[in-house]
């Protein structure tokens, strides 16, 4: 059962999910760059994400695949910039991914990928990444 999720704080999917987990009381964390920088200015302090004492997006990247089971990254299309670097990284330190493409799979299709993934794997602890 997933207990935790970590997104990486951006706009978009990251945040959205960080909404969810708030609406459904699940707990939430992870790892922001120092000033708890995104792409569009400081994250809200209603997201629990720590900041780290550096402003790399790599380093943030790196540090919440290693606190995690699994890495989910839902795009639509080709993986780009840190979704991609993402992906790298789950592959170098021997962690699970999943990216769902929803110009590839329609949305029940990802739904029952991601609940088969996450409970063929008994994720607990997941990433979740944009693209």
């Amino acid at each position: 059962m997933l207990t935790k999720i970590i997104p990486g704080g951006q706009t978009g999917a990251d945040q959205a999910g960080l909404d969810v987990a708030i609406k459904l009381d699940i707990p939430h964390g992870g790892w922001i760059p120092n000033g708890r920088m995104t792409e569009a200015g400081p994250l809200p302090e209603k997201y629990k994400l720590q900041g780290m004492t550096v402003k790399s997006f790599t380093q943030r990247n790196e540090k919440n695949v290693l606190d995690s089971d699994g890495t989910l990254i839902v795009s639509t299309g080709k993986l780009t910039g840190g979704s991609k670097l993402r992906v790298s990284l789950a592959q170098k330190h021997g962690k699970h991914f999943l990216h769902l493409d929803f110009k590839a799979v329609a949305l029940t299709e990802a739904t029952q990928l991601l609940a088969s993934w996450a409970s063929r794997l008994a994720l607990e602890v997941l990433p979740a990444e944009n693209s």
